[in-house]
């Protein structure tokens, strides 16, 4: 069972409803912290009963775009990476899987500090961005180099490149992610062999199964992974604008998108982690279904699962530490129980 901290670490002052103005800033002088879009600020508690609901792996998004200083050496800012490193081991030293990446400097909104996204641009804009992703990532793995293996670093998030067609976007890509895999064997310790995982092409699934996708040449064998997120129907999953879900139609789309990714990515042994899965405030009992198949057919298909959760009347409480949404957590736990069972939807 994975579970993601979202909208904490990856906060940063962005434009997040496309109304052209930064929607939340930091005080004068400050740095943004991670409770700047309404979350409290994390503990280990949080962490312990995860783990205690059965929660055994969890994803920490991280934004470095505020807390990065001017090239050449993009360094990092010595609070921030204590912070992220502190979060962290909230999870590490619980035993639980973590996966640390970068996350909202992909893209998005590139006219309020996104820049990943100016790769497409080419040319002296090219060459800036992998300066500053070699830069970053740099810092990342030397601060975390002598962490076992039960920390995974993600190349980056949900990132794809809209103003090229697909093939030359996915070139790009392809590119970033080889950088991604270099950048980390070189950088000592326990990352000659660390479990990396690489971002598909916007971690879409039809796009990264149809399209010219590759993983990453290596100098370890079997130590990548792939990363896809799992939003379909996007209406229903992140809007209201589809209340219910569970139809014969909805259950034979969920199956075929992770056939899809059995046939192209495990059945060639290359593991799949559905790094965000989630559904927006829409009808209790058809949010819970949905849930329960998706990790059911995951599961099944040895591909991992991690709920998104922005905290924010989402599915976690992280200030009474109870879970929101009846029977929920409970349909999480059948889900990767292992025993063979027809998923029921409750009535409301």
């Amino acid at each position: 069972m994975g579970w993601n901290l979202g909208d904490t670490l990856d906060v940063c002052e962005a434009d997040r409803d496309g109304d052209g103005q930064v929607n939340e800033t930091a005080g004068e002088g400050e740095e943004v912290d991670e409770t700047l879009w309404g979350n409290p600020k994390t503990t280990k508690a949080m962490f312990d009963k995860l783990k205690e609901y059965g929660f055994n792996a969890v994803r920490i998004p991280v934004t470095w775009r505020d807390h990065t200083g001017e090239a050449p050496e993009y360094a990092i800012s010595e609070s921030w990476m204590n912070r992220v490193e502190e979060v962290v081991r909230y999870a590490y030293d619980n035993g639980m899987y973590v996966i640390l990446n970068i996350h909202h400097d992909g893209g998005g909104d590139p006219n309020f500090g996104a820049w990943i996204c100016h790769a497409a641009e080419g040319g002296a804009q090219k060459e800036e961005v992998l300066a500053r992703y070699t830069a970053v990532w740099e810092q990342i793995a030397k601060r975390f180099q002598n962490y076992s293996d039960y920390l995974v670093f993600e190349s980056m998030n949900e990132v794809g490149f809209d103003s090229l067609d697909q093939e030359e976007g996915m070139k790009i890509l392809n590119e970033i992610n080889q950088k991604f895999v270099n950048i980390i064997r070189k950088s000592g310790g326990n990352n000659e062999k660390r479990h990396l995982l690489i971002a598909g092409y916007w971690t879409d699934i039809e796009k990264t199964c149809t399209g010219n996708f590759q993983m990453p040449k290596d100098t370890i064998k079997d130590r990548q992974m792939l990363s896809v997120h799992y939003y379909t129907p996007w209406e229903f999953c992140t809007t209201n604008m589809q209340n219910t879900w569970g139809t014969k139609k909805d259950l034979k789309l969920m199956q075929s998108k992770f056939d899809m990714l059995e046939e192209h990515f495990v059945k060639k042994n290359i593991p799949v982690i559905i790094g965000e899965y989630g559904v927006g405030r829409n009808e209790e009992a058809s949010c819970n279904y949905f849930i329960e198949n998706m990790v059911k057919i995951c599961h099944e298909k040895k591909i991992a699962s991690y709920l998104w959760d922005n905290g924010q009347g989402a599915h976690f409480d992280r200030e009474t530490l109870g879970w929101r949404t009846d029977g929920q957590l409970e349909a999480l736990q059948r889900a990767v129980s292992g025993k063979e069972y027809q998923v029921k939807k409750e009535k409301n």
